[in-house]
């Protein structure tokens, strides 16, 4: 499959593939959290964070060199290292550590948050400009998402919940960054680049924790790590970051306020864990007030 890239914001009619190319980026995402805390069961956390790290920085490596993709510009750099420090290192690190104790489907709820926290800092960095009306429609979806999380978690949020919120916070830096930074170098450059940037680290980290003993891990949770590697970790960015240079980050970042309820799909086919009424109430809430962002009205800056 061939996609085109662009440095200009998104006309009107583009809205509908951004929003379909986000769409099928965060379902990928979804079954991260369920994937993630079948792996950690009987694989170490920072194995499993800087592991898939390493494994797609070879996909990436692989990806680039049959493209035979330039080198990024010196001012990639930055916005490059944004991307790495906070959707290849911090948020699987959080995440990883805070699913050993916390049941998948409440640490993908407690992720609702992150297209209000993406937009938020996008906004503060100057790059896009929402409106009145899509604040309000980001923070509605975003509240919905918390009040269901604090009446699963019943009432109350734990030292887990709160290295969630740190996850959400790096990767909200990194979706901004790199979504800006696709808009020019494009999706899987971006992702693929900082795989590459962060490589040297994630392997020194690797050889200094050390290997797991494969005869002690079962064939499930080398699946499961294997998709949080090839598909969390480097496919999904693919359609992503395209989503997001396409249809801008504050907008198309609001679709992601289905990935906790598509999280809690996922966990109840592969977890076994309840899947209820209550959800599903609260899945087509959020659908509608997704469906409402989208005609609300965003301004991107060059």
């Amino acid at each position: 499959m061939s996609i085109a890239f662009c440095s200009r914001p998104a006309a009107p009619s583009h809205t509908g593939r951004a929003m379909l190319l986000g769409l099928l980026g965060v379902a990928m995402f979804s079954l991260t959290m369920p994937f993630t805390r079948i792996a950690v069961a009987e694989l170490d956390p920072m194995f499993v964070t800087f592991g898939r790290a390493l494994g797609a920085a070879m996909l990436a490596a692989a990806w680039l060199a049959f493209k035979r993709a330039p080198l990024p510009p010196r001012d990639a750099l930055a916005p490059l290292s944004a991307v790495a420090a906070g959707c290849i290192v911090g948020f699987p690190l959080l995440t990883s550590f805070a699913l050993r104790t916390l049941p998948a489907f409440h640490g993908a709820l407690l992720v609702g948050v992150l297209p209000l926290a993406t937009a938020l800092y996008t906004a503060l960095r100057g790059h896009e400009r929402p409106s009145r009306g899509f604040w309000g429609m980001a923070v509605l979806g975003s509240s919905l998402v918390a009040a269901y999380a604090l009446v699963q978690g019943g009432g109350s949020l734990h030292m887990a919940d709160l290295l969630v919120f740190g996850a959400v916070a790096c990767a909200a830096i990194g979706y901004a960054e790199g979504g800006r930074l696709s808009r020019s170098l494009g999706g899987p450059e971006t992702i693929c680049w900082a795989l590459l940037l962060s490589a040297p680290a994630s392997l020194a980290l690797l050889l200094w924790h050390g290997l797991p003993a494969a005869s002690g891990v079962g064939l499930r949770a080398w699946l499961a790590f294997g998709y949080v590697t090839a598909i969390s970790m480097f496919i999904g960015f693919f359609f992503w970051y395209r989503g997001l240079a396409l249809g801008g980050v504050a907008r198309v970042g609001q679709v992601q306020l289905l990935q906790p309820f598509l999280s809690l799909l996922g966990a109840a086919l592969l977890l076994g864990e309840a899947l209820t009424l209550g959800n599903c109430v609260f899945a087509l809430a959020v659908a509608a007030v997704v469906f409402a962002g989208r005609k609300m009205a965003v301004h991107q800056q060059k």
